[in-house]
């Protein structure tokens, strides 16, 4: 068996196999086996007739395909041991030759990782924004959850005014004929919230319990149901009841009520401790997306589409999973922004060209320094996760499988690369008011498709 590597460019191997016929022979005794049975030879039972009476009858070629299937995955894997190859993909082989008595020969195009060229990786000079949480901030964050428990109180003496709760029956109707989700009944609409058509809640206000009147508006160009874009609409509304928020008094009585907390003291301390963490979370956020940014600046390499296309399946497989979990589904997601197929998978392109290209710099990273995961740093963060499933670690481990190790595995090799450019970076610290929008922070802490799904 000889296995040659005749030359790689541009992210693709090209290696060669020679298989003696002996060999061959070997490989076409087990087609032979395997196949058998599937021949019906006058004079012989069903999977009895020997080989060299059924190649007279079907020619040698009968077993060629599953002799191939048997030699190719084992040369191949031979080439890429020994010339230490790092495939990213499925290769494509190519027989040359395949006949009895001769020597067996084919080749392989083979996709590998690319070679990543950075010359300097210690030193970067990069930003990280400093969060500090301020009590007025904690306060507004009370007051979230002041509005957050609010009382529902029914209004009987006045007309319906912005920030009520109007409770109201609609019917709507296009050219008089009702359309689908334009009817409902008892639907708690909060005035002032822009939840409904523009123009809509504003011709509510003014109503009084037990009015009826009919509401026009035109639905907007850019409306997600496209069948409803633009055109125009007639409600029948009738208002039941009205309702007006009541704020709770914000002291111990109120604390208790929401919250685990015997004092507001002790829930303001809550709350800060909490948005603190939040804080460092950004923080660690930004500082981490400017040392990638400023690696990728650095950096040469070209990403192979394949590569590419891997995490824009992930990326897809996350975004539906994320709105299973949501109680959508990536079909009616797709009817309702009104995106074709191929239009939302080119969506994830230049988030997967990013995550793969940031990947393959940090691995590259972790390899000229030698970094790894040791098998009690691997037991540690599995314990962590287990400890916050509440399991012990003997079930945890489990419902593991290896793919799911290996995954935990790379996490915590990225945190000790980052560690390991945290410390050899020169951290320039800005205030959060310098954050402005920043695209850093934003491609670190979002989701990783970028898209909300409420």
């Amino acid at each position: 068996m000889k296995v040659s590597l005749e030359k790689v460019e541009k992210n693709k191997a090209y290696l060669n196999f020679e298989i003696d016929e002996g060999q061959f022979d070997k490989a076409m005794e087990q087609a032979y086996r395997k196949n058998v049975k599937r021949f019906a030879i006058p004079g012989f039972r069903r999977g009895k007739a020997p080989r060299k009476l059924i190649e007279m009858h079907y020619g040698p070629e009968v077993f060629y395909e599953d002799a191939a299937k048997i030699l190719l995955p084992e040369v191949y894997q031979k080439g890429v041991e020994e010339y230490k190859l790092e495939p990213v993909d499925q290769p494509q082989f190519d027989i040359q030759q395949i006949e009895a008595g001769k020597p067996f020969m084919a080749t392989a195009e083979v996709i590998v990782k690319p070679e990543v060229k950075i010359e300097e990786y210690k030193g970067l000079e990069v930003e990280k924004f400093v969060y500090n949480v301020t009590d007025d901030e904690v306060e507004k964050e009370l007051s979230i959850i002041q509005e957050r428990n609010a009382r529902l109180v029914a209004v009987e003496d006045r007309a319906a005014e912005k920030e009520d709760i109007a409770v109201i029956d609609f019917k709507g109707t296009i050219d008089n004929e009702p359309f689908e989700g334009g009817t409902a009944e008892n639907y708690p609409l909060q005035l002032g919230s822009g939840m409904f058509i523009p123009g809509f809640e504003e011709q509510v206000v003014g109503m009084a319990s037990g009015d009826a009147k009919d509401i026009t508006v035109t639905f907007p160009e850019d409306y997600t149901a496209k069948e409803l874009a633009g055109k125009n609409a007639v409600f029948n509304v009738t208002l039941k009841e009205i309702k007006t928020k009541e704020l709770l008094p914000l002291d111990d009585d109120f604390a208790k009520d929401v919250s685990e907390f015997d004092t507001l003291d002790e829930l303001k301390e809550d709350i800060k401790n909490k948005m603190q963490l939040e804080a460092k979370s950004i923080e660690e956020g930004s500082l981490k997306a400017s040392i990638v940014n400023k690696l990728m600046e650095v950096a040469e390499l070209e990403v192979p589409e394949v590569m590419i296309n891997h995490e824009i399946d992930r990326l897809m497989l996350d975004f539906a999973i994320k709105l299973k979990y949501n109680g959508y589904d990536l079909q009616t997601y797709l009817q309702t922004t009104g995106l074709t197929p191929e239009e939302f998978k080119a969506r994830f392109h230049d988030k997967a060209a990013s995550n793969v290209k940031s990947s393959l710099i940090l691995e590259e990273v972790g390899k000229r320094e030698n970094i790894t995961v040791t098998d009690e740093e691997l037991e540690n963060r599995i314990k962590e996760i287990a400890d916050a499933y509440k399991k012990t670690v003997e079930d945890y481990k489990k419902t593991l499988t290896p793919e799911d190790k290996d995954r935990i595995k790379d996490s915590v090799l990225t945190e000790k690369i980052f560690d390991f450019l945290i410390k050899n970076s020169n951290i320039i610290e800005k205030n959060k008011e310098d954050m402005v929008e920043s695209e850093e922070i934003n491609t670190t802490n979002n989701n990783d498709d970028g898209e909300k799904t409420e």
